[in-house]
């Protein structure tokens, strides 16, 4: 088990560094819960991953992910369709800290995302955004993969954030 404190903020335009690493990420959900539960299945690079979040913290998930074999990700795929996506995720080090930008293809194409991670709640509350990240959407349903994934693009802009991660 491992606890997730993150803090998720738009960008309007990225570079990829030269020698930053790049991932490729296609993911489906099983199940996602009003509750803030949800089970997924990632395709990480080669890796594959069943995995289960459930909220705990305005800023934190427990995550567990357990990998599987290929034969089981394709019995289980199939059972994603309607709720997939599928992104580029480029870890980059930069003003001090570490940076997960993620930018979404297909549907999403254009959506670009940078989140951070925090080994504590305080830790990300005392966290001052560069000024090359936009607006926090922390906590905003719209913006949260699950939704994205099953309900597309945000059709306005983000309000509010931060209120359950």
């Amino acid at each position: 088990m491992a606890l997730e404190i993150e803090r998720k903020f738009l960008i309007d335009d990225f570079v990829a560094p030269a020698g930053c690493a790049r991932i490729e990420l296609e993911q489906g959900y099983l199940a996602a819960g009003a509750n803030g539960i949800e089970v997924r299945l990632r395709r990480s690079g080669s890796e594959l991953l069943l995995g289960v979040k459930r909220k705990v913290g305005a800023m934190s998930r427990v995550e567990v992910e357990l990998p599987i074999s290929e034969e089981e990700f394709g019995d289980l795929w199939p059972a994603t369709a309607g709720t997939r996506l599928c992104k580029t995720r480029h870890v980059v080090s930069r003003d001090g800290a570490v940076f997960y930008i993620d930018q979404y293809r297909g549907e999403l194409a254009g959506l670009l995302t940078a989140e951070i991670e925090f080994g504590s709640e305080s830790e990300a509350e005392d966290f001052r955004p560069p000024s090359w990240l936009g607006p926090e959407i922390t906590g905003a349903e719209a913006y949260k993969n699950r939704t994205l994934a099953h309900a597309g693009l945000p059709q306005s802009e983000p309000s509010g954030c931060r209120s359950g991660a």
